[in-house]
């Protein structure tokens, strides 16, 4: 990956998402039947993935915050490369809370005045999920998309994402590898060592534990700037220079 963007030109981000509300019943009539609408239709698409005791208030809880019009963004962490005698160094920082529109809205300053056309944005799957939430969530809560996140009518090659996942399938788009995974196979310390995607929901709502959905989101960042060290034939970064903003 010669030709890759400097490795200190990219910011490194990951999100961590949950259902807009605890129950189905504390959403409006009005999204409570859009929701069954919607799971309704997935069923029969896709009924081998959904088990016949599963309704539509027990999919909400489980599946609900993987979509930007149903759920919303708990957390967002980001991490930076920077060179220190002649070794990377990262910094870590979340945007994290129960204020949907005050973290979107701290991220959206960060990109404003941080990210020049040098500069892209990576994560793994970040293509399929994590800009688009992000994008999404920003235009529902009246956000203006900073210029990095508008690539409407932009040309293929003005749009700055570097996707770990686009990376490594090489052109096979019939295949889905997890960072779980990558993390394995290339000897990178897994980020997955406390609670994983699934669990955020229950972190978030029964717990009101946000402290610990940053500290697994940031694992996520960091594992993920690692893999792309690995990508280009980088030494991994030591612990011992990892930095990470008081939250």
């Amino acid at each position: 990956m010669s030709a890759s963007p400097k490795i200190d030109k990219i910011l490194f981000l990951d999100i961590e998402t949950v259902p807009q509300t605890a129950a189905l019943s504390e959403m409006t009539a009005e999204l409570q039947l859009l929701w069954e609408e919607k799971f309704d239709a997935q069923k029969r698409r896709m009924p081998d993935r959904y088990s016949d005791d599963l309704d539509a208030s027990g999919a909400f809880s489980k599946e609900a915050g993987i979509y930007a019009e149903f759920g919303r963004i708990v957390c967002i962490s980001v991490g930076m490369v920077y060179w220190k005698n002649g070794e990377s160094h990262f910094r870590l920082k979340s945007f994290a809370g129960e204020d949907e529109k005050a973290l979107l809205t701290d991220f959206a300053t960060l990109l404003n005045k941080t990210i020049s056309p040098e500069h892209n944005l990576c994560g793994h799957n970040i293509k399929e999920f994590d800009v688009p939430y992000i994008a999404r969530r920003m235009l529902i809560n009246g956000i203006a998309l900073p210029d990095v996140l508008n690539i409407a009518g932009k040309k293929p090659w003005e749009v700055r994402f570097l996707d770990t996942l686009e990376l490594w399938r090489f052109g096979d788009y019939k295949n889905y590898t997890s960072l779980k995974l990558l993390t394995a196979v290339f000897g990178i310390p897994t980020p997955k060592d406390d609670i994983d995607g699934s669990q955020v929901a229950s972190v978030f709502y029964e717990e009101n534990n946000i402290d610990r959905i940053a500290t697994y989101c940031e694992k996520d960042v960091l594992a993920t700037a690692q893999l792309y060290h690995r990508f280009c034939g980088l030494p991994l970064i030591d612990n011992n220079n990892v930095e990470i903003a008081s939250r």
